[in-house]
């Protein structure tokens, strides 16, 4: 090995066996220029949160000590999505995955134990997998272990060399690969384990004499190699795990690969779905057993289903709850809360803050905002209620509308238990409708109205006797 002045020095981890102490390092400087973003590229997003998120998902596998995220192209909205989470460190020129690796130093230069290094950009890495690359190097004494995969076309990955005994030897990026290195399938993730003091180590003594001009990380393989470090290399079962994103057709390659995961282990946990590759499931989404997910179905954020709901084709939730044995046919909830027993659309719209108890109806073309609807209240047809507290058992005609905003202010409609509001009603707010009250069809409310009052604020009719025959339509008119 070499001497302290020169390279990897003497270190006891590799005579007296491995610490199992880990630690991991992030790659998020890069701005991802095919992606054609303002967006930093670990920042767009697959299956509801950021590429940056899965991977730091991914990393919580191997229990690290520290996480050090690197950071670069518009490192404050980086940092921002994992704050309070992992350290920082600042690579403010882009010269190469070395170069990044060389930033977190402060950080881990004296740690003992075992580093891994993973791109920002590889959604589709498992924690399943991180175990095991841990679990391969610790076994094997390695000083680094290059986690591979097989790919049917190798072209733009570096590829792993081996020796004839199977032995990494070194890895070579595209532009620099021969002809017969370039035919090498086994292709490099770009995720590593490597011994922490010998990678910091071995980083000084890396240069930028390649085609690209850069610190390549893969050069510190050779110099454990030339040491007598022992190599090694665990290859992924899964090809897609190594998809790293660099534009949006990877993107979309990868959007497509978690969504099935995600249908998969759904299905696996007792949910039907009718075509689950025309069913959209964020990675947060929770569904309980028994719930039947129609096609064009698509689930966002926080949302959570009850066991026992049908949720029908080109139903939309974000951050929305709906409780056991629903029915929502066609319609939209956002960052709403529908109890057990309800059934609702088709093209209901069910805006935020608001909770729709127990056995309540909600027909086609109504829309709820920031309200309360109450246990076995039904509202069929073409209805608007915003900022209102309707309790139980009340009967919404159609076209009953809440006027509940002046220009300036919003006000609060209060309809009691057991109310009755005939069709085409407009409850112009503040105004409270009592408990058994009617409030007769084509009615506009303005004052509150009693306890079991019947409601009446129609303008007066008045019919003109034979009056008809002097018009334009009336058979005695036409030639």
């Amino acid at each position: 090995m070499r001497t302290t002045d020169g390279g990897l020095a003497t270190n006891s981890n590799f005579k007296k066996g491995f610490i199992m102490t880990n630690y991991a390092i992030i790659l998020a400087a890069g701005k991802g220029t095919r992606m054609k973003s303002d967006l930093p590229k670990v920042l767009h997003k697959v299956a509801g949160i950021s590429m940056l998120e899965h991977v730091y998902r991914a990393v919580q596998a191997i229990s690290p000590e520290k996480i050090v995220t690197i950071i670069g192209h518009k490192g404050e909205l980086v940092q921002q999505v994992l704050e309070g989470k992992t350290l920082f460190a600042e690579q403010t020129e882009q010269l190469g995955t070395g170069h990044a690796v060389m930033m977190a130093e402060p950080e881990l230069l004296n740690a003992q134990g075992q580093t891994l290094v993973i791109a920002g950009d590889t959604p589709l890495i498992t924690g399943e997998s991180l175990r095991e690359l841990i679990d391969y190097h610790v076994s094997h004494k390695n000083v680094a272990t290059i986690l591979t995969a097989q790919a049917e076309n190798p072209f733009g990955y570096g590829r792993i060399i081996r020796n004839d005994k199977e032995e990494v030897v070194k890895i070579v990026e595209q532009k620099d690969a021969n002809e017969y290195e370039q035919k090498i399938r086994e292709i490099n993730t770009g995720t590593y384990l490597f011994d922490n003091q010998a990678l910091f180590t071995a980083l000084k003594n890396i240069n930028t004499d390649n085609a690209q001009g850069e610190y390549y990380l893969t050069d510190v393989i050779s110099i454990f190699r030339q040491d007598g470090g022992k190599v090694g290399a665990y290859k992924l079962r899964d090809f897609n795990e190594s998809l790293g994103v660099n534009d949006r057709l990877a993107l979309a390659t990868a959007e497509k690969v978690m969504r099935q995961r995600i249908n998969a282990q759904h299905m696996v946990n007792g949910v039907t779905f009718i075509d689950p590759a025309a069913t959209y499931i964020d990675i947060d989404v929770e569904i309980e057993a028994d719930v039947a997910i129609e096609a064009n179905v698509t689930l966002k954020g926080q949302t959570k289903i009850g066991s026992g709901t049908l949720l029908t084709n080109n139903t939309y939730i974000v951050d929305g709850i709906v409780g056991k044995n629903t029915v929502i046919t066609a319609s939209v909830i956002e960052e709403a809360e529908v109890a057990d027993g309800v059934t609702m659309g088709p093209y209901a719209h069910i805006r935020p803050d608001s909770l729709i108890k127990r056995d309540a109806h909600i027909g086609n073309f109504v829309e709820i905002k920031g309200s309360t609807i109450g246990e076995n209240t039904k509202a069929g047809h073409l209805t608007y209620i915003g900022n209102s507290q309707v309790g139980s058992n009340v009967n919404l005609g159609a076209g009953t509308i809440t006027v509940n905003y002046d220009g300036q202010n919003k006000y609060l409609t209060d309809i009691e238990d057991n109310a009755f509001i005939g069709s085409n009603a407009t409850i112009v707010a503040p105004v409270r409708i009592g408990k058994n009250a009617l409030v007769a069809a084509g009615s506009t409310i303005t004052e509150d109205v009693p306890d079991d009052a019947i409601a009446l604020g129609r303008g007066r009719q008045i019919n003109k006797e034979d009056y008809a025959k002097t018009k334009p339509h009336h058979p005695t008119q036409r030639g």
